[in-house]
């Protein structure tokens, strides 16, 4: 159960920021083994029957707070071609969610996401940002593929190493996985 049905606004809106923000700090503090549905409830300052009504369990709100965290703050820098753009855009994603917190906030996304909501939803940001770089290139009159093809070549891989393979990625990995979207002449 996620509250991504939730009305926006209004006190469900202000539920959820405050029960988001207290995870997030309880988080920083103590860490995710000891956080409690009461401990989060009192530092958001709801009851903790609103907290297992939203969310149900601490895995379900983890995962709800991931897939918030992991959304982008801004559209991927636009740096004039489509290679650069691709390539800019594959490096950060590969260096934030590799990183610890990054996996981290994966990990509680797909954690406490027993229905697929919320990781649907974490590829649906992933592919927006490259819809937006494939969109301007287009417009540019650049030949793009398509926007299916660069998740299975870029998302896909990059994923499946962050969860199943972590190791050292780097800049040319991703740069790599942007070739076998846009072979160089």
């Amino acid at each position: 159960m996620s509250v991504s049905g939730a009305r926006p606004g209004g006190r469900s809106a202000r539920v959820q920021q405050a029960v988001h923000a207290a995870v997030r700090e309880l988080v920083e503090e103590r860490g995710r083994d000891g956080l409690t549905i009461p401990v989060i409830a009192a530092r958001a300052g709801v009851t903790p029957s609103t907290v297992y009504r939203r969310w149900g369990d601490v895995h379900e709100l983890l995962s709800d707070v991931a897939v918030e965290h992991l959304r982008p703050d801004s559209p991927p820098e636009d740096l004039g071609s489509l290679r650069r753009d691709l390539d800019a855009w594959a490096w950060q994603f590969l260096e934030e969610m590799s990183s610890p917190p990054g996996r981290a906030y994966i990990r509680d996304a797909l954690t406490g996401d027993p229905d697929g909501g919320n990781a649907g939803q974490c590829s649906e940001y992933a592919a927006q940002q490259i819809a937006v770089i494939l969109d301007r290139a287009a417009g540019r009159g650049e030949p793009v593929p398509e926007l299916e093809n660069a998740m299975d070549r870029l998302v896909a891989p990059m994923m499946y190493r962050i969860l199943f393979r972590p190791g050292p990625l780097t800049a040319e990995y991703a740069r790599g996985l942007v070739d076998t979207v846009l072979p160089r002449p």
